[in-house]
């Protein structure tokens, strides 16, 4: 089993060794990506912002008719147990709810059930600044699908590995109006004048917890703007978001270097968003 990886994974409310096979051969939802997932951080064994991934998911689950679990207080419990058991005060998460069918080629039909994986691993360390490419028509922001996290991930990959191999982080990603949209796992904010502006949901950004958590509570001068690749060229500071990785400065698009080299906007939002996490978590463990 991977380093990283952890040993005790969750499928359908029990706990499983992660060597045990759990999905048949000719799994629809596994071998057509049919299905959504989520990741999230671990904080002192708590799941941060459960809640609100579990929207989430409801809300993409719903796009692709991929059943929810009916009790999410119970799923909770069990992601609860499953850190408890893989002791991972911090870690992680990836909870995948998976579109379940008997064969590859069965066809839809009403209340299909789907199955529940969920695992931890370990945190890995990123770069304290990350470099990022500039990739035209990463995302399409007309699809009725633009933000839904599916489990057809490949593209992602592809354009991440892609900007990995020429030296860079990430992929900024462009919609088809020529909107910037957000990274292939993070979504991208842009300081101007002592306003922080992410892109709208309408440019095909998916909605990231932190996104949200940013948006609605940490500071009234964050907002939502569509943005161009001139409002980043011109910013005083960009930084990219995830649950893993919390806020992480951006210092250069392809070539061309970013900001001024410090980020203090960005630094007190992560001061303040470091805030709400410690309040989240010690409202949890009570």
């Amino acid at each position: 089993m991977s380093r990283v990886l952890h040993d005790i994974a969750l499928f359908n409310g029990r706990l499983v060794s992660c060597r045990e096979p759990i999905l048949a051969l000719g799994h629809a939802g596994v071998f057509t990506g049919w299905g959504v997932f989520t990741t999230l951080r671990v904080y002192d064994s708590v799941p941060f912002a459960f809640e609100r991934h579990w929207d989430r998911l409801a809300r993409d689950a719903g796009q692709l008719n991929v059943e929810m679990p009916p009790d999410r207080d119970e799923l909770r419990f069990r992601l609860i147990e499953l850190v408890k058991r893989n002791q991972c005060r911090e870690a992680r998460m990836r909870l995948n709810i998976v579109r379940a069918a008997p064969g590859l080629w069965t066809p839809p039909r009403q209340g299909q059930q789907s199955d529940v994986v969920a695992f931890t691993a370990a945190l890995t360390p990123g770069p304290e600044t990350a470099a990022l490419t500039l990739q035209a028509d990463g995302r399409h922001a007309r699809t009725p699908f633009a933000g839904t996290k599916t489990l057809s991930w490949a593209h992602n990959l592809t354009l991440y590995e892609n900007a990995a191999r020429a030296g860079y982080a990430d992929a900024l990603l462009l919609n088809e109006l020529g909107e910037v949209s957000e990274c292939t796992s993070a979504n991208v904010f842009a300081v101007k004048d002592g306003v922080t502006l992410t892109p709208p949901l309408s440019s095909g950004a998916l909605p990231g917890v932190t996104r949200e958590v940013m948006l609605g509570e940490l500071d009234d001068a964050v907002r939502e703007s569509i943005l161009r690749t001139g409002d980043i060229h011109e910013a005083d500071e960009v930084f990219i978001t995830s649950s893993t990785r919390e806020l992480v400065p951006v210092d250069r698009l392809d070539q061309r270097p970013l900001g001024s080299g410090t980020w203090p906007v960005m630094e007190r939002l992560r001061v303040r968003l470091r805030e709400y996490i410690r309040a989240y978590v010690e409202s949890a463990r009570a």
